[in-house]
């Protein structure tokens, strides 16, 4: 059997973008950060798309930690230089993270 399925923890990178559709559905187009020190110390910016979004999460501030689940998908377009392809997620769900409280005693 294959399996798609995709979980990440990061934060926003940026504000999400909404598209309102004459059906009533919503689009929204995220960025989060994941950062990773192995094999090497790098930041990814991972695309994640999510129909039909959650007020609260659009609602929160840049630099928020979330939770995404759902799978991998390649969209194809056609562009000034051609043909594009792109990877991004598909949620499932977004899940804003409860930030883990610091003792300032």
């Amino acid at each position: 059997m294959d399996l798609n399925l995709m979980m990440l923890r990061g934060r926003l990178a940026a504000p999400p973008e909404l598209r309102d559709f004459e059906s009533g559905s919503q689009l929204a187009r995220l960025l989060v950060t994941v950062r990773s020190d192995e094999p090497r110390k790098r930041i990814d910016v991972i695309p994640v798309t999510w129909w039909d979004p959650d007020r609260e999460v659009l609602e929160t501030e840049v630099g928020r930690r979330v939770w995404v689940t759902g799978s991998v998908q390649r969209r194809f377009w056609d562009g000034d230089a051609g043909r594009r392809s792109r990877l991004e997620i598909v949620a499932e769900q977004v899940c804003l993270h409860e930030e883990e409280s610091v003792d300032v005693h």
